[in-house]
């Protein structure tokens, strides 16, 4: 392992004055540039050795968090918000490629830049919403979780996600084994996934005419409060918050040259990894929709909204035996994959914005238990539709909390004064704050909509 650069290297010439002083140890250093990068080698050796990172962030894109989103949109509205999938995963795409050359250019993550770049107090405020973020995030991971294992096993689901707590061992484990470890283990984990819904939709021989009409957007979707509220959840579902700091500092693990001809060909190869990974997260995704619109939708099914409904009904309604199985087999798969990422993220965030190191274990255990004491009274108290509605609320914690990532980052990104030569050039930098600007508005339409119902006596939130 390559050792971290020294407190006292002259920082980069991209990197602005108010930097200057907190280049240093970098992000994740006990994994920090631990893949070599072999030199004089074709284009597909190379691509392999920058092959991982990319996958590690497209977990955050299938997480069970997507499920219950993804399923409650299929049975209610068929086809229709296939088109939220695909707009999500191209913005999704185009965040990843800037997380991944604020990154190499500048030697910082995310949380890093932040705390660079803002004062204590805001930087302060940024890590509570990135950790309320990650807990949301991990509270999807442990419903996921609770709900296969009570599939599979018919363990109740307050003792499910008790169980879930383990996976710190797991976690622990891995990371001693080296990172090359860590991204083979997501990739058979995404493998399994994939195989499985390749499996369920051969099954539900979905209408192929009605997918290709789905991923055309409709006004509808921004006009009915109810198609919105589960496509904000999808957005928040699919462009995943966390990833940006994640993406950022995980792509640094690379023994890439620190020259700009070395740092430009490592954003060239980590963009190529980022896009098929998310590629890959995209099929899966919309298979779950598609999965959901040819089995439920068209039998008339449309109040399945809870996975514990699906899976009860996938077998009967498919008429294939197995399919319930296979379904609660990708969910745990997803589940496991999806701890393994979160756990990186929360010691990438509180390492960056706070500057302080916790044991892994420790720091896994705390954000871990911050997901399951709200898990564990919902699931006691309500059951499975009360852990299936918690699930998808959230989803939109997570969609509402993504301006405060995106916007830091596309400014970054954005500044030449930190970026140097790889400063986002200008259509990028419309196109990124654009997609800033309809994340901010959808955001605010749905506070308004959700504060809107709350006040009125009587009604519920979509």
């Amino acid at each position: 392992m390559l050792k971290p650069p020294k407190t006292d290297d002259p920082a980069p010439a991209c990197i602005e004055p108010g930097w200057r002083a907190n280049v240093g140890t970098p992000s994740l250093p006990e994994v920090y540039a631990s893949v070599r990068v072999p030199t004089g080698v074709g284009f597909w050796r190379k691509l392999f050795a920058f092959t991982g990172p990319g996958l590690m962030v497209s977990v955050g894109y299938m997480d069970p968090g997507n499920w219950a989103t993804d399923l409650a949109g299929g049975a209610r509205f068929g086809y229709t918000l296939l088109s939220v999938i695909l707009i999500s995963n191209i913005m999704a795409m185009v965040l990843q490629h800037l997380a991944v050359k604020l990154g190499v250019a500048t030697g910082r993550d995310l949380a890093q830049a932040c705390r660079d770049h803002y004062s204590k107090p805001t930087g302060f405020v940024l890590w509570v919403l990135c950790e309320i973020a990650i807990a949301a995030c991990d509270l999807a991971e442990v419903i996921g979780s609770a709900i296969a294992l009570n599939l599979l096993f018919g363990i109740p689901l307050w003792l499910g996600v008790c169980i879930t707590a383990a996976d710190v061992l797991i976690i622990l484990t891995l990371q001693y084994r080296g990172f090359r470890v860590i991204e083979a283990v997501v990739a058979a984990l995404i493998f399994t996934i994939g195989a499985c819904f390749a499996y369920e939709i051969v099954a539900s021989r979905p209408d192929v005419f009605g997918i290709a009409s789905g991923l055309l957007p409709r006004p509808e979707i921004v006009t009915d409060p109810a198609k919105l509220y589960i496509a904000i959840g999808i957005l928040g579902a699919t462009v995943m918050p966390h990833n940006l700091y994640l993406h950022s500092s995980i792509v640094q693990t690379r023994a890439y040259a620190k020259t700009d001809e070395g740092k430009a060909e490592a954003i060239r190869f980590a963009t190529i990894d980022s896009t098929l990974a998310l590629f890959v997260a995209f099929f899966i995704n919309a298979a779950i929709l598609v999965l959901s619109a040819a089995t439920f939708h068209k039998t008339g099914h449309h109040d399945v909204a809870g996975i514990e409904d699906a899976f009860q009904l996938l077998t009967p309604v498919l008429g294939v035996a197995g399919a319930s199985t296979v379904f609660a087999i990708a969910l745990l798969a997803s589940g496991q994959n999806s701890t393994l990422t979160g756990t990186l993220a929360g010691q990438i965030v509180m390492e960056g914005f706070l500057n302080i190191r916790l044991r892994p274990w420790l720091r896994r255990l705390i954000t871990r238990l911050v997901a399951i004491v709200p898990a564990v009274i919902v699931a006691s108290l309500y059951g499975a539709k009360g852990v299936n509605e918690l699930l998808i609320l959230s989803q939109v914690v997570l969609s509402l909390q993504l301006s405060f990532a995106v916007i830091p980052l596309v400014l970054f990104t954005s500044s030449r004064v930190k970026m140097g030569r790889f400063v986002n050039a200008l259509w990028l930098q419309g196109l990124a704050w654009g997609m800033a600007a309809v994340i901010v508005s959808l955001n605010a339409y749905l506070l308004f909509e959700t504060a809107r119902e709350w006040l009125s006596p009587g009604k519920v939130a979509p």
